[in-house]
């Protein structure tokens, strides 16, 4: 799926990342990711589609492309999606368009998706995916963080509280694991988990040239 991004300073090109975070809901990814965005020019959100209702604050397009069922049923049958699941009786899935866009322009691709979603990308498009995992530091906070939002109501809360201990099961899906117990310094780990993956010889597509053109002027 994923294709070459723009030269490095030494000529060659290396192979976009899709870059996944994951986490229960309420233990911090929403913000990582928005600092992500904020510091890594090179890094494109992916926008997913729901069948939601939207909330105060949020922009359709921006924040989540809000469909009917109707809309996200016939996007589902045109394999219109890379992944999608459901979530508290709602769908959410990824348009395959943008993303493949997105990568055509030279552009790091941000997920912001559930386990589901990640074990999907990654039977898709294996290597190119880099999975991250986010852990609130214990379940008393993270009910204490969902309940300071004011934007669930009590049942919601207790059934994303109930939901969390599941998600949390799937840790070993992951590639990379972190706790959020101070924003700043998870948000740094995240940036430097990064930079490594955009690094990993993998990814380097014009290395064996640039390595057989040294060999040549030695």
């Amino acid at each position: 799926m994923a294709t070459a991004t723009p030269a490095d300073p030494h000529g060659f090109r290396r192979r976009g990342v899709l870059f996944v975070l994951s986490s229960p809901s309420g233990a911090g990814k929403s913000t990582i990711a928005r600092m992500l965005l904020e510091s890594e020019p090179e890094l494109a959100m992916s926008v997913s589609a729901t069948t939601r209702a939207m909330r105060p604050g949020e922009v359709d397009g921006r924040d989540y492309h809000f469909v009917d069922l109707e809309r996200f049923r016939t996007m589902v049958a045109d394999n219109a999606f890379i992944e999608w699941a459901h979530v508290f009786g709602e769908r959410y899935g990824t348009p395959r368009a943008p993303v493949d866009a997105m990568l055509s322009s030279g552009k790091d691709v941000l997920f912001d998706i559930d386990w589901q979603g990640a074990q999907q990308l990654h039977q898709i498009a294996g290597g190119d995916v880099v999975r991250v995992f986010i852990l609130p530091p214990s379940m008393e906070e993270l009910h204490r963080r969902l309940t300071s939002r004011r934007t669930d109501t009590v049942d919601v809360i207790d059934r994303r509280m109930a939901r969390a201990a599941n998600e949390v099961s799937h840790w070993d899906g992951y590639d990379y694991v972190l706790v959020n117990g101070d924003v700043e310094t998870c948000f740094a780990g995240v940036r430097t988990i990064l930079a490594a993956e955009r690094l990993r010889r993998s990814r380097q597509t014009g290395l064996i040239g640039f390595i057989r053109g040294l060999t040549r002027s030695s």
